[in-house]
Parts: C-alpha cells; structure tokens; sequence
C-alpha cells in the first residue's frame, strides 16, 4: 500500500521540510548522537536530523521512498544510512542508538504495537531518547491525514502507560494546522512524547 502511494506521484507525499515536532525541539537532535528514524519515508525527517550533525540510519518498506529520500540527502550535502526494510526485518538485536525517531508511524493496531513499542525500547542505548510523535482520536473526525482507525492512534493514558517506567521529558496534546505535503494537510489532533531510558 505505501509503495503505491509513494509512486503515485513524482512529488514528495508529504513533503521535504522535517516535521515541526523536531524543529520545536531541537535541543534534542546533538552533533554526533547515532539516531534512527523509523519508517522514515522519503528523509524529511533523517535528513534534517543528518543537517544537524547527528549520525544517522533510517528504514523504509517503500523503495520509491528510499530513493527519493537518498535525493533529498544528496541534495541537502549530507549523509545518512538509508535501508529499505519492512518493520520485522529491521535488526532490532544488534543495533543500538542514542536517539530513535518515530514520527506518523501508526499503522500498527494495539496488538502489533506492543511489539513496535518493544522494539523501539530495545533500539535504544541506556540513557537514550526515544522521540515519538503523532495523532490523537480525534483526529479520525479531522479526516487530515493518518489511518482511519481511531484504535491506532495515542492518548497519553495510553504513552504513560506503556513508558510510565521510563522518564518522560515531554508529554503533550494539542491541535495545530499541519501542511506537510499531500498526505498532512489540515487541522490535526497532534501528541508528543519524548522519553529517555534508565541508564
């Protein structure tokens, strides 16, 4: 499904400047810090992170994502590792990061997102970051982007308790306008978490 919509279209789908939740904090994205972006799509959000001086990995399902986002890199001047790789057949065993960066990616429903969540604790180093972002429930009636299953989607009941043993440095709901290409546009029902991991 995401190889279809990718291909689509020539244009970016939701197009090439990061998402605000990562320019609004920067303070996060350090020069050096190994990160990995998540289902990165086409490297809006890798690539700002690399601009950044971060060292950075990314995995996307969609080949015409991963292309377009080494096009992005390459024309931004700098480098990522970009992969294509479906959620199951990214290494989570071997691989560790200082930050992990989960933007949009709820297309999983409560019971694989377990698995997701588990996965995106075990990529991280002991003290590491782990910043995700994306739709509340009410963002099924906005109709502005993301899957239409309110199940998928976060409260921070819902983040407190699955990170509630972790420190949670940023958790907040909140409604904005996104224009993030075709696939985000509109006003959208928005959550932030950022969570660091015990040492």
């Amino acid at each position: 499904m995401w190889e279809e919509r990718y291909s689509a279209s020539e244009d970016y789908l939701f197009g090439r400047a990061p998402a605000k939740f990562l320019t609004e904090n920067p303070g996060w994205l350090k020069p050096g810090l190994e990160a990995l972006s998540v289902a990165d799509g086409e490297g809006r959000n890798s690539v700002f992170m690399a601009e950044r001086g971060l060292r950075v990995s990314a995995f996307d399902l969609s080949p015409t994502a991963v292309e377009r986002a080494r096009a992005l890199a390459a024309e931004r001047g700098v480098e990522v590792e970009f992969a294509v790789s479906d959620w199951q057949g990214w290494d989570w065993e071997s691989r560790r990061f200082d930050l992990v960066a989960g933007i949009f990616i709820q297309f999983f429903g409560p019971e694989e997102r377990r698995g997701q969540f588990a996965d995106l604790k075990r990529a991280l180093r002991p003290g590491g970051v782990l910043m995700l972002h994306g739709y509340r429930p009410e963002q099924i009636a906005l109709g502005t982007g993301g899957p239409p299953f309110a199940e998928n989607m976060y409260t921070e009941e819902l983040l407190r308790e699955a990170f509630g043993d972790w420190q949670i440095e940023r958790l907040a709901s909140y409604e904005r306008d996104v224009q993030e290409g075709r696939g985000h546009s509109g006003k959208s029902a928005l959550i932030d978490l950022i969570v660091r991991k015990p040492q």
